[in-house]
């Protein structure tokens, strides 16, 4: 019988070194709470439990452009501070030996070379742009190296748009002898799956004038590049403990939640915790992260967060 749902938020990021800010130097040890920029949050467990672990890693957080932008000469893009270093926006997600890929982003090959992801088991599409899909093709490797066709989830107007820009994956093929990406296509329902016992439920997000997806893990929550959030979504929403959320920048975007308009919708949804994504070079870590509210802060590259689900 399951009495209730304990979560230990173990938020493992980055070490942040002051003199040279190298994110790289413990990546395992988390932090205890009065430490920054992560932190610990234990919520202490009963009797007679058996665990399992949910992992949520972001493997970018960064907008179109990522961060630094290409060109640019601004204070942020100039900055040395590892935290204002952010590819394209994605996420993982772990549990029993089970990965879920978010997106494959522009900067799939380089992420997973660099956090040492060798396992795919679903991936799932938020929505077609280019910072959200065009990594696609470095799904070859996983095919070859785990000896299987990868399953792939999104609504129907995103599938039709991977097949007409990625005709080469999903058509015809013009000669044999090229490395072709093996990609099962599966379009969303209306339901809540189970993915190697990590429940998902996609949701529907207004992105401009399109409708995407977002995501529900169990008491979390992954919605980027929103612009608004349906009633019914809302309802998908209630009792999160953690709320992963677009706040691109500081001024008004036709497609994509502002930071007020974030904070709006994080005040709304009553998560007990919010974590912002898919940022611009608008946002200088240190100095934003001084004014955010209490529960709302900034990712990073290489946050990973545990969820300990226990039950009796």
């Amino acid at each position: 019988m399951v009495a209730y749902s304990t979560i230990v938020f173990q938020t493992h990021s980055i070490a942040i070194n002051e003199e040279n800010k190298n994110p790289f130097l413990d990546t395992h040890k988390p932090y205890s709470y009065n430490e920054q920029p992560s932190r610990t949050l234990i919520f202490f467990k009963p009797y007679r439990i058996d665990t399992k672990i949910m992992e949520i890693l972001f493997l970018g957080t960064g907008t179109s452009t990522g961060v630094p932008s290409l060109c640019c000469n601004c204070e942020v893009c100039q900055s040395d501070d590892v935290r204002n270093k952010r590819l394209r926006s994605s996420i993982l997600v772990r549990q029993n030996g089970h990965t879920i890929l978010v997106d494959t982003s522009t900067d799939l090959r380089q992420q997973c070379l660099r956090y040492n992801i060798n396992k795919i088991d679903t991936v799932l599409y938020t929505h077609h742009h280019a910072d959200h899909v065009h990594g696609i093709d470095e799904l070859r490797s996983f095919n070859f190296f785990n000896k299987t066709a990868l399953p792939c989830y999104g609504n129907q107007h995103t599938l039709d748009n991977l097949k007409k820009n990625f005709s080469y994956i999903f058509g015809q093929a013009e000669q044999i002898g090229g490395g072709i990406p093996q990609i099962i296509p599966h379009t969303f329902e209306d339901k809540t799956y189970n993915f190697g016992g990590i429940p998902v439920t996609p949701l529907d997000i207004q992105h401009g004038k399109l409708i995407i997806n977002g995501f529900r893990f169990k008491d979390c929550a992954y919605i980027t590049d929103c612009s608004g959030i349906p009633d019914h979504t809302m309802e998908k929403l209630k009792g999160l403990k953690l709320l992963i959320l677009n706040a691109l920048g500081f001024k008004d975007h036709a497609t994509h939640f502002n930071l007020s308009q974030a904070l709006d919708a994080a005040k709304t949804i009553q998560a007990e915790r919010t974590i912002f994504t898919h940022i611009n070079h608008q946002f200088d870590f240190e100095k934003i992260s001084k004014d955010l509210p209490k529960g709302v802060e900034l990712a990073i590259d290489g946050m990973k967060l545990n969820f300990s689900i226990h039950s009796e």
